[in-house]
């Protein structure tokens, strides 16, 4: 089937949902060699994924992951992800991931969705272990901390048992240089389904694609955005040049746009001035940051992308004001003690 479906893509002609479904099911399975699945993907990146294609790939994957038991309350609180789907290659610090810990502090529900590293030093899962905030939660102590403690990590293969049947194909394809739909899926399958997210790609062109695809999920509010750093993209919003960014929102309908990071008081900086390092090197940036210890471009970079991600979670009424809110949920204390609290947890 999956020979059947690498040569109908080899011919520019799209699959169906029933056949992304059917190519799935190959793809899990773990007696269809791995050269295999690594030409089907192949096939389907050298295309170009539609939308439609996305989001099928999203539902399927979603639907065969393991689902945390969150309760009735936390699950009609507003949920949200901060996120990017990697692929800069421009080696920054853990920027979503302090911005889902600021967020959570300011009284938003985080679940974070994530990852060791792939493409960068240093992945979300890596830098929370290093500062000691547990990765490895079951679904159920996940849902409670979730509840209790209003941020929760959902370790990615924790989640998706399957990807362990994808993993040598999608490396016969890293070993060619060759990109795939994963490279954009790892934002749409989050397990504790989130009614909002913020999701960071790493080329303009996929803001309005991903965006479309969170809303076939069923997202509720959602910006998808990309950062202008000289000539190449942040998969983030960039305070280094001109951001595009795809947003929607269940009382508002579809809008592209473009965010000029001129609007927010941020010092001039360069990129060298968001770098990061290893696990560690981050870890204590992200301390920085939290304790408000860190007063510079580093910390300019996460009051910019908390104000989107406060703003898509419905905290606040502007990105402004979820600059305000963000400035407050730090240099309040309250960004710190909730680190030290789920460290404790």
């Amino acid at each position: 089937m999956l020979k059947i479906l690498t040569e109908q893509l080899a011919q520019s002609k799209s699959l169906t949902a029933e056949q992304v479904a059917d190519a799935v099911a190959q793809l899990i399975d773990e007696q269809i060699p791995a050269g295999t699945k690594a030409d089907f993907l192949t096939a389907l990146a050298n295309k170009g994924e539609t939308t439609d294609e996305i989001a099928a790939f999203a539902r399927e994957l979603r639907d065969k992951s393991i689902k945390p038991p969150l309760d009735l309350e936390t699950r009609t609180r507003e949920i949200l992800d901060v996120c990017g789907t990697g692929g800069d290659r421009l080696n920054t610090f853990n920027i979503s991931t302090t911005v889902a810990l600021v967020c959570a502090a300011a009284g938003v529900t985080v679940a974070k969705h994530g990852n060791r590293a792939i493409t960068s030093q240093a992945g979300s899962a890596d830098v929370l272990e290093a500062l000691g905030v547990p990765i490895d939660l079951s679904p159920e102590q996940a849902a409670q901390s979730l509840r209790d403690h209003q941020f929760a990590f959902f370790f990615a293969p924790k989640y998706h048992p399957a990807f362990k049947h994808i993993a040598p194909a999608r490396k016969l394809c890293a070993d060619r240089g060759q990109r795939t739909i994963f490279n954009f899926l790892g934002p749409l399958l989050n397990p504790a389904r989130p009614t909002a997210q913020l999701v960071g790609v790493p080329r303009p062109e996929l803001c309005e694609p991903i965006a479309r695809v969170l809303q076939s999920l069923h997202v509720r509010r959602g910006m998808v955005v990309s950062g202008r750093v000289g000539e190449t993209f942040l998969d983030e919003l960039s305070t280094l040049g001109e951001n595009t960014v795809a947003e929607f929102y269940h009382d508002r309908g579809f809008t592209l746009s473009k965010l000029s990071p001129e609007q927010f008081p941020l010092q001039s900086a360069t990129l060298a001035d968001l770098a990061g390092g290893d696990r560690n090197a981050n870890a204590r940036i992200v301390r920085g940051i939290l304790s408000g210890d860190e007063r510079g471009p580093k910390r300019g970079a996460v009051l910019l992308n908390a104000a989107a991600a406060l703003f898509v979670a419905g905290r606040t009424k502007s990105l402004i004001a979820g600059w305000d809110l963000a400035v407050e949920s730090i240099d309040s204390g309250k960004a710190e003690a909730r680190l030290k609290e789920l460290q404790a947890a």
